[in-house]
């Protein structure tokens, strides 16, 4: 007997004990096992499943709910790598379409251009013309 066990008095003053009882397995039925009912499909023509057709097919349901949303989000997942991807190509050609205009549009490359043509960069200040207006005064 373990210590959290319950010790009847008789027994402690010299009676005997009852006998503990061993737990008795279920016995076996003589007929087919549940795993050779399914494989036969012997469970479908039970009563619970005819019973219960109804929200096995909505069970069903579910499950291809479940199977087509992880194709969609999966399909979906592609889409944004595809896009990124795009993204990044595009980023990728701005910056450099930005550089090469900065580039051509240097300062110095600008007065070589213009030169032929007559024009030459100026050495005076710019010098701003402000119109006084009535709102002004």
């Amino acid at each position: 007997m373990s210590s959290n066990e319950y010790i009847d008095k008789e027994y402690l003053e010299g009676k005997p004990a009852p006998e503990e009882k061993k737990p008795q397995r279920p016995k076996k039925k003589n007929g087919p096992g549940t795993f050779t009912q399914i494989l036969n499909g012997d469970f479908l023509t039970r009563e619970f499943v005819l019973n219960n057709l109804t929200f096995i097919f909505f069970i069903m349901l579910l499950l291809l709910l479940i199977v087509g949303k992880g194709y969609y989000g999966k399909e979906l997942s592609q889409d944004i790598t595809q896009t990124q991807k795009d993204l990044d190509e595009m980023t990728a050609d701005y910056v450099e379409a930005k550089a090469r205009l900065e580039e051509e549009t240097r300062r110095y490359k600008l007065r070589e251009k213009l030169e032929p043509k007559g024009l030459k960069e100026t050495m005076n200040q710019t010098k701003v013309i402000r119109l006084r207006t009535k709102k002004d005064e």
